[in-house]
């Protein structure tokens, strides 16, 4: 049976609302909706929700479908999206429990488990064609015959169409860090990309899109976000249409400029972002491969709980996934502990579910900024498979003392010298607030060891420690160490103490 099949049933059931009809299609199609929602929310009972809300949609649209339309194409892009509206729906209300997100319990190879969080959206990237090419063989199982008369194009043109869509998905996923070859992946989506649905949940759901009978209300709302998305994506596109894209806060970029990247980059994506524009992007979490690969320098900037990072690695998205009390500048990547091989690749990524508002009260943006940090930690649990814990260790460590008590080099703040952390080769200059917290923690990026301020010191300073940072990194600690002495009075020891790190895993089955 053809795909026209699909569309000549909707047709009955549009004009003589056939619930026979529209029966048919929820059989034929039940089991890929429902696949698609688990591997995305990992819950099979929001799954089932997600399966039931996505053909009410379709009954409520059964009159716009064209003949062209390959149904399987739409029901696949709507459970995605209706499904990624409900993960932020649900961080945002903070409901969800971290551990309903496992996983889907579906995998049964190396590879599926690789690639299942990456494959629907690594499917809704390719063109149309490509991605009803691969929907039709590898999750309805069509023939090389039957997805040649849904495409209408001859048997060679169909199978070539296949070929390069699969050579795609391997390109996305080797970005991401997922090398495999294409028989691999073609592979593991055929024996794994569609579960069955649990018994009864056809019934239930034509029932409620075909004779109206009663849902639930998370159903409903569910129902009238989807909508929601889809009527601002065609906006969008109509907009992209005329002569450029606004957002809602204002600002405007030139159609030219959207043209000229591919549908993987996002507005937000720009070289030198500002703490500004979190107040002018919508609610959103997303990890991508960076949009400037040949840049040498990350950047994040942060607004209240929200922040954005441009060319940044795994292990800087971790620390501000789990950081939430916050480790001393230039201490971080001291304090992770890696027990899987993390991506070397640079992403870019922003966790904005809520503007943020300075002035509000501190009660109210740790609030925000708890639903913030899980969001993050959620995209990448969902993405890489990665999940992070606290652990105290009994490491070494270099603890900063005062050596010569009046050194001259520790000046107390004044407004003359007031300053923001300035770091850079040779130099560190600052004004720490309370003792010398902050510029232990700087230290660290030069000595490669976490370091503790045990000074004692308690006062407000000012100090601007410069030395010789050339000749390699045993000299360049050499100098450091003797511009401490002769400059601000401090020493470095050796010595261990416990420290609190941040243990990173691959989450596990």
């Amino acid at each position: 049976m053809t795909e026209a099949d699909d569309i000549e049933l909707l047709r009955q059931y549009a004009v003589e609302n056939s619930e026979t009809a529209f029966a048919a299609i929820v059989g034929r199609h039940v089991n890929l909706v429902y696949s698609v929602a688990l591997r995305r929310v990992g819950n099979p009972h929001a799954a089932e929700e997600i399966t039931q809300a996505v053909f009410i949609i379709l009954s409520r649209k059964a009159k716009s479908f064209s003949h062209k339309t390959i149904l399987t194409g739409w029901l696949h892009q709507t459970t995605r999206l209706m499904a990624a509206n409900f993960l932020r729906t649900e961080i945002r209300r903070q409901h969800r429990e971290q551990e309903a997100f496992m996983q889907s319990a579906s995998s049964e190879t190396e590879t599926w488990t690789q690639i299942a969080p990456l494959l629907d959206d690594a499917i809704a990237k390719l063109g149309a064609r490509d991605r009803d090419a691969i929907l039709l063989h590898y999750f309805e199982n069509k023939s090389a015959r039957e997805m040649a008369a849904a495409l209408r194009v001859d048997e060679p043109a169909a199978q070539k169409r296949l070929t390069r869509a699969v050579e795609k998905l391997r390109a996305f996923f080797a970005k991401r860090g997922v090398t495999l070859t294409a028989a691999a992946i073609a592979g593991a989506v055929s024996s794994n990309s569609v579960h069955a649905a649990p018994v009864g949940l056809a019934a239930t759901v034509t029932a409620a899109a075909a004779k109206g009978a009663a849902v639930s209300a998370s159903t409903l709302t569910l129902i009238k976000g989807a909508l929601k998305i889809m009527a601002w994506t065609k906006m969008k596109m109509a907009i992209l249409a005329g002569t450029g894209l606004v957002l809602a806060a204002g600002t405007t970029i030139a159609v030219e400029e959207i043209q000229r990247h591919t549908d993987e980059n996002y507005p937000w994506q720009v070289e030198s972002p500002t703490s500004d524009m979190l107040n002018k992007i919508p609610p959103l979490v997303k990890i991508v491969p960076t949009k400037f690969p040949n840049k040498k320098t990350s950047i994040e900037v942060t607004r209240g709980p929200s922040s954005l990072g441009i060319g940044v690695r795994i292990q800087d998205i971790l620390v501000a996934a789990y950081d939430a009390e916050g480790y001393f500048y230039g201490r971080k990547r001291f304090r992770m502990l890696l027990l899987t091989k993390i991506s070397p690749a640079r992403y870019d990524y922003i966790v904005n579910l809520k503007f943020s508002n300075v002035e509000a009260m501190q009660q109210e943006l740790a609030k925000q900024s708890s639903g913030n940090v899980e969001a993050l930690q959620l995209e990448l649990k969902n993405q890489f498979g990665l999940v992070g814990r606290r652990e105290t260790i009994v490491t070494n460590v270099l603890l900063l003392k005062v050596k010569n008590p009046n050194s001259p080099g520790l000046e107390p703040i004044t407004a003359e010298n007031q300053a923001p952390l300035n770091q850079k080769a040779g130099e560190i200059s600052f004004q720490d607030q309370q003792g010398l917290q902050t510029l232990a923690g700087a230290l660290a990026n030069d000595f490669r060891m976490p370091v503790l301020d045990e000074t004692g010191l308690t006062n407000h300073y000012y100090y601007d420690l410069k030395w010789n940072p050339f000749g390699g990194q045993q000299q360049n600690q050499l100098n450091l160490k003797q511009a401490l002495i002769d400059q601000l009075g401090l020493e470095v020891v050796q010595s261990r103490a416990p420290i609190e790190f941040l243990v990173v895993e691959k989450v596990k089955n």
